[in-house]
């Protein structure tokens, strides 16, 4: 199956590029960039000199030649093209913001008019897996609702409010050179951001009130001075104390068919890499602490993208997916 990666020069691109090497179905004949149009993809992705030939070209999506189309780009900028493919017949995971809310919700969080939508499936596959598979466009969830929704998701509907508290690597900020993620300001340091306002959390609300939540939800994340990894914090204030016992054995059995969440005291380097999500609970009576670990690049994005991918095609969902975590 040949695969187009528009907006391939940042990170995500780069991390699209490396898993589907592995894939044994998946050719990547295209990477798009408006700025970087001519030039070899292994110049500004290192890691895949000797691995890739292809050089970036400056592609309109109207001449893009292939089965299936990655869209890596700001938000924004899928609304623009994504009607394109769809009128061409190439299957597209949006791995932007375009797609994931209803239109009231987005216009109000992104503060811009969609200009093309139409509703998408939510790519979550744990979650919402008969949605995704077989669709021929998917909405790639952010990275923070990802490991905090998973973190989450069994006990969403028992709670009355959640409270989301993530840290993630630089690398979630994308590859542009900001004073957020100078060295020297992130190195040796430690920060919260965006304390009330991200737009993440809408995601979060979204996902919890189609898992049968009523639960209030908020969110503060945090910024880790690691180059990859989300580990989420959720504490869930349930209507109904449940016991330790209780609680482990209805995230065991939630989870029980899903080859990329793990029950195991989750840390960055155990899933750094990999598509995994390494989820565990404690509670204390009325009060479940659910922690999550995922690599912001991979579950976070451009794994869960593939994922995405191998159900809209008829792949076995963790086609070029099974890889071990880079510990130490």
């Amino acid at each position: 199956m040949e695969i187009a990666i528009i907006g391939a020069s940042g990170y995500t691109g780069g991390e699209l590029m490396r898993l589907l090497l592995h894939h044994p179905s998946a050719d990547v004949v295209a990477a798009t960039s408006r700025k970087l149009d001519g030039t070899p993809v292994a110049s500004v992705h290192p890691h895949l000199r000797g691995l890739t030939d292809l050089v970036f070209r400056n592609t309109e999506a109207g001449d893009i030649d292939a089965d299936f189309a990655f869209l890596a780009v700001p938000h924004t900028a899928a609304m623009k093209v994504a009607g394109t493919l769809a009128e061409r017949g190439i299957k597209t995971v949006d791995l932007s913001a375009d797609y994931r809310l209803a239109k009231d919700v987005y216009e109000k969080t992104y503060g811009v008019t969609h200009t093309a939508y139409f509703e998408a499936p939510y790519g979550i596959p744990e979650l919402h897996r008969d949605e995704v598979r077989g669709a021929a466009f998917v909405a790639n969830p952010g990275c923070f609702p990802t490991g905090a929704t998973l973190a989450a998701a069994p006990l969403a509907k028992l709670a009355h409010t959640i409270i989301y508290d993530s840290k993630t690597g630089v690398s979630g900020a994308g590859n542009t050179p900001s004073a957020t993620t100078h060295y020297p300001n992130v190195g040796d340091n430690f920060s919260a951001y965006k304390w009330t306002t991200h737009r993440h959390l809408a995601e979060m609300k979204q996902e919890a009130a189609r898992l049968g939540s009523t639960a209030r939800c908020y969110f503060t994340p945090h910024l880790l001075p690691v180059n990859r990894g989300i580990l989420t914090t959720a504490h869930i204030l349930l209507n109904e104390p449940m016991e330790q016992d209780e609680v482990e054995a209805l995230y065991q059995k939630f989870y029980a068919d899903e080859f990329f969440v793990r029950y195991q005291r989750p840390t960055l380097a155990a899933v750094r890499g990999t598509n995994f999500c390494d989820v565990a609970v404690e509670s204390e009576g009325d009060r479940v602490v659910a922690v999550s670990a995922i690599d912001n690049l991979v579950k976070g994005a451009s794994g869960q993208a593939i994922q995405n991918m191998n159900l809209m095609c008829g792949f076995a969902e963790d086609t070029g997916l099974r890889s071990a975590g880079m510990l130490p």
